[in-house]
């Protein structure tokens, strides 16, 4: 069936030239699409010091153009969210590269503030696209181990967005900083539609009424299951707090890392940020167990963040660095066992729209925090707003940590 036949959610019919991929690369292709986009996503956070000098932007304008991708991500995972359970996995990556493209060249060649946005808008509705497609079609490829489907797609979630700000500062050397990152991601991204498009797709999973097919795309209240109600908003919490860290890291702190090193490097600039981000996804292959990784793993995430603000205090790069590894690596381990606690309870037939729910509340952590933080900025200077902003989310991450301690242990006993 042809990728415009599942976008009209027609029947499945034969597919005489298609590519019927093995097990691994349909693996693959799913976790490459949702890193790759949010790699591309991510791109620009070495390049916003250079953005905003050129473009004469202020401190919140940076943090607007990140929410604006922020913003249509949860809005695109409440809309859309459940739309690759009815016209395939495969159909719903395919819109999202195409949405990334198109994203990715209005940013990369944005001369002002609302085509930054614009741009961003494009790529945070691809990322939502994909968010619950992938999850959904790891699920799906992995049925009897929905703890590596889990495990890959936080794995590809982290490992995207931290080697986002690596790849953008290695790029930025070339001629054109600001332009030629997103020429060759659009390259690389483009060639992904070729394998996608020629791919045999497998029927969704909840064939559309022949009669209004697109009622089954309209708007739909994020729904869980009741045994999986208590895992759902503790993933969420944990997640809203990460995120508000990874959008700190990704937005305003390559200026405040730039300050504090003493540096204009954009490479290490960007290996600086992609630090927290690039911990989670180790974490995620050394994979801690035991009953209480969770509690530990938000302990470690509350003394790496409440170390920040020490180390720009001290002007130690090593201390910051060894605050971010702590802080990533924590936040890895303890999102993994909450996130993978959701997906084994849920239904499968419910997972694309749970793990969408989940990824709503999480990506609120990167929009709500980080715009406060951009005003604050603003108004009483970068590094005290930075200060406490480390404070309130520590205190949090020692709070939960707790909770959660206390949680356990009576569940142990």
């Amino acid at each position: 069936m042809s990728v415009i036949n599942e976008l009209r959610m027609k029947p499945a019919s034969a597919e005489r030239r298609s590519w019927d991929a093995s097990l691994a690369v349909r693996l693959a292709l799913a976790v490459t699409v949702i890193s790759t986009l949010l790699i591309g996503a991510n791109l620009a956070t070495p390049i916003y010091p250079l953005i905003q000098a050129e473009l004469g932007l202020t401190s919140f304008a940076v943090t607007v153009a990140f929410a604006s991708y922020v913003v249509a991500l949860i809005v695109g995972l409440v809309l859309a969210g459940h739309w690759s359970d009815y016209i395939g996995r495969r159909a719903a990556l395919v819109l999202a590269v195409v949405l990334g493209l198109l994203g990715a060249a209005l940013f990369g060649f944005a001369t002002s503030l609302p085509m930054l946005a614009a741009g961003r808008v494009l790529q945070g509705a691809a990322v939502a696209l994909a968010t619950g497609a992938s999850s959904a079609a790891l699920r799906d490829l992995l049925p009897t181990r929905p703890d590596w489907a889990s495990r890959f797609t936080l794995m590809a979630s982290a490992g995207g967005v931290a080697a986002g700000p690596v790849i953008g500062g290695l790029l930025s050397l070339l001629p054109t900083p600001t332009r030629t990152p997103f020429l060759v991601y659009l390259v690389v991204l483009a060639s992904l539609l070729m394998p996608l498009v020629l791919l045999r797709a497998r029927p969704a999973i909840k064939p559309a009424a022949l009669d209004n097919p697109l009622s089954a795309l309209r708007p739909r209240r994020p729904a869980v299951s009741p045994d999986a109600r208590r895992s759902f908003w503790t993933a969420s919490s944990v997640g809203f707090l990460s995120f508000a860290v990874f959008g700190f890291t990704l937005s305003l702190a390559p200026t405040w890392f730039a300050g504090m090193a003493g540096t204009s490097s954009r490479p290490l600039i960007g290996l600086l940020a992609a630090l927290v981000l690039g911990s989670s996804a180790v974490s995620q292959l050394l994979s801690p167990r035991g009953r209480f990784v969770v509690p530990l793993g938000l302990a470690g995430m509350a003394v790496g963040v409440g170390i920040l603000p020490v180390a720009e205090g001290t002007g130690s790069i090593s201390l910051l660095v060894g605050a971010c590894v702590v802080a990533g690596f924590g936040q890895g381990m303890a999102f993994r066992v909450v996130f993978n606690e959701v997906s084994v309870k849920v239904d499968p037939a419910l997972h694309a729209q749970t793990v969408s729910a989940v990824y709503v509340i999480t990506y609120l952590g990167s929009a709500i925090p980080v715009l406060g933080l951009g005003a604050a900025a603003g108004a009483w200077g970068l590094n005290e707003s930075v200060t406490v902003f480390a404070a309130a989310v520590s205190a949090v991450c020692a709070v939960l940590a707790i909770a959660s301690l206390i949680v356990r242990s009576r569940a142990a006993r």
